[in-house]
């Protein structure tokens, strides 16, 4: 073994040291040509590849030997409880109760009275709703002005019945009224004690009424109304008003037309004649109807929308045998002249106004049962203005008007009248009564609002009117001036309060006097001016928790006795105190 690693080393050795010798020769090898008679074609020979799995010949290679086992599993006892991870929940403020219950009562001076209850009871997830509410108010103090006794009161009782569904709602509703006051507009000193304690100076009246209503989705018919009435008075005065307004509604490519109708029929009858006539001449018979239609095209385009449209009427005197046509306009628009900030709007509307005894009681309750009820023929009103939001909590409202009535209705006193014995003493020169003219009205308004803050609210609202009549008379007991202030404030989470005060102008009346020593007898008149007078109201609150609450009253804080009406003062300075309760039912 030794002998043949000496010889292999000793080759090396030789072979290295002839390599060596062979660089160091320097001689030229000179040049040679060669020919290449074949082109030149390399190719590539497979690579030699390693076996992912060789195969073993060695003997001395251990096989494999299969094993079996198994898991022998103890239980092994553990208190260990992983932790949940939990959010942080954010306080929310709870929604306020709501309960669908309320009652009032309230008490004062004067022997003043307030009753309110209401509630509201909702079936079938909300899709029915029933609703019950009864109002009373009441006052039975006297006046130092006036003999007479001061007494009224107003009762009211409304049940309602609504049912919403998908693709409409409807719903219909009963009410009664019982309202009582005197005409108590003749002052101290006048008439003898004996003839003041034979007057019966109480009126009642009473108002049964029943309504209707349906309004429907994805159908050309969208809403139709009715309203059934019986008023009627201590004095056997009655009156029946039927009224019934359908609306249909036809899409044409992108506009859309709208047409209303109108049924309206009021007839009635009063048991005993104007006070104009010395001698009770018998009832007075009236019956009015109306049948019209309002076809309107609304046009809507970016900031600007248009209504076109026009009223047409026809118009039944039953009583007296007479009908007429009337076609008035019904023409609106309003233009975004700066987004929410600036609105311009205007128009020119007109209607044949129905008027009834129970209108007329509304507005002035010391109206006489001897009336001519007749419907006003508002040929035109012309208006314009200018509303929208000063800035974000100020809004505003202006707006100038011109309107042209015939047969507008306006109160003046009846004539002391002592000819007449009727069954109630509404004959002295104490009572009202209704005097059509033509009046040409031209008016200005102005309203703000501020939103001072959310619990803040305040506005303020003024009226002037500059009247023309056909008679070349004042327009009886209409002022020339109106304003109104208002506000509401929530102090904190239980004390609220609130006051508003309110401006009317001077008026004009007209007082009459039937002469006994003229035959045959004439009645003289003399035009006198009421003053004009302010009225302040407030009220202050206090809430125990979201049920209980007390609050207090109070009216006329200037005590000022003011005529509202010529002859009729008001009651002075006036408080009233109660308790409000919030519950389920």
């Amino acid at each position: 073994m030794q002998k043949r690693t000496t010889y292999i080393f000793s080759l090396l050795f030789l072979s290295l040291f002839g390599a060596m010798y062979g660089q160091d020769k320097t001689d030229d090898i000179g040049t040679e040509t060669v020919t290449v008679v074949k082109p030149y074609s390399p190719t590539v020979s497979d690579a030699f590849k390693i076996k992912s799995m060789p195969s073993l010949n060695d003997s001395i290679v251990l096989q494999k030997k299969k094993i079996d086992y198994s898991i022998f599993s103890v239980p092994v006892a553990s208190t260990f409880t992983p932790a949940k991870g939990k959010a942080s929940a954010v306080k929310k403020t709870p929604p306020p109760t709501l309960y669908n219950s309320y009652a009032s009562v309230g008490l004062g001076n004067y022997n003043n009275a307030l009753v309110d209850f209401y509630t509201s009871r909702e079936f079938n997830r909300g899709e029915d709703l029933l609703d019950f509410g009864l109002t009373h108010n009441s006052s039975r103090g006297d006046l130092d002005s006036t003999p007479l006794d001061t007494d009224f009161y107003n009762t009211k009782l409304d049940v309602s019945y609504a049912k919403k569904d998908r693709y409409m709602d409807w719903g219909a509703a009963v009410g009664l009224q019982h309202q009582l006051y005197n005409w108590y507009g003749i002052q101290n000193g006048v008439y003898s004690e004996d003839l003041v304690a034979s007057m019966d100076e109480t009126q009642n009246y009473f108002n049964a009424e029943a309504k209707a209503h349906l309004n429907m989705e994805d159908s050309f018919f969208k809403q139709g109304n009715i309203l059934l009435r019986r008023f009627w008075d201590a004095t056997e005065s009655g009156e029946n008003r039927v009224v019934v307004n359908p609306t249909i509604e036809l899409p044409i490519t992108e506009e859309l037309i709208t047409i209303s109708a109108k049924f309206d029929y009021v007839g009635g009858n009063f048991k005993n004649a104007s006070l104009n006539s010395t001698t009770n001449g018998g009832e007075i018979n009236y019956s009015q109807f109306q049948a019209g239609v309002t076809p309107s095209l609304l046009i809507l385009r970016d900031d600007l929308t248009v209504n076109l449209g026009a009223n047409i009427v026809y118009g039944l005197d039953a009583e007296n045998s007479d009908s007429n046509f009337y076609i008035y306009p019904a023409v609106t628009a309003s233009y975004r002249v700066m987004e929410d900030n600036v609105i311009a709007y205007g128009g020119i509307e007109g209607q044949l106004k129905q008027n009834s005894y129970h209108d007329f009681v509304d507005e002035n309750p010391y109206v006489s049962p001897t009336l001519d009820i007749q419907p006003t023929d508002q040929q035109y009103e012309g208006y314009v203005g200018l509303k929208g939001q000063l800035t974000s909590n100020v809004g505003y409202n202006l707006k100038g008007s011109y309107m042209a009535e015939n047969r507008k209705p306006l109160f003046y006193l009846n004539p002391e009248n002592t000819f007449r014995d009727d069954e109630k003493s509404y004959y002295y020169g104490n009572s009202f009564q209704v005097f059509y003219d033509d009046v040409k009205t031209l008016g200005v308004f102005g309203e703000i609002n501020v939103d001072v803050n959310r619990n803040f609210t305040l506005g303020v609202n003024a009226e002037f009117y500059d009247y023309d009549t056909e008679t070349d008379n004042p327009a009886w007991n209409l002022p020339s001036i109106k304003g109104s202030l208002f506000l509401d404030y929530q102090i904190d989470k239980q004390w609220y309060m609130g006051a508003n005060l309110f401006y009317i102008g001077e008026r004009d009346d007209l007082m009459g006097q039937a002469l006994t020593n003229n035959l045959p007898p004439t009645i003289t008149y003399t035009q006198v001016t009421l003053d004009g007078f302010f009225d302040a109201n407030a009220h202050v609150g206090y809430r125990f928790n979201d049920q209980l609450s007390i609050f207090v009253k109070a009216s006329n804080i200037a005590n000022n006795n003011y005529q509202r009406w010529a002859n009729f003062r008001v009651q002075g300075f006036q408080a009233l105190a109660g308790v409000s309760y919030k519950f389920d039912f």
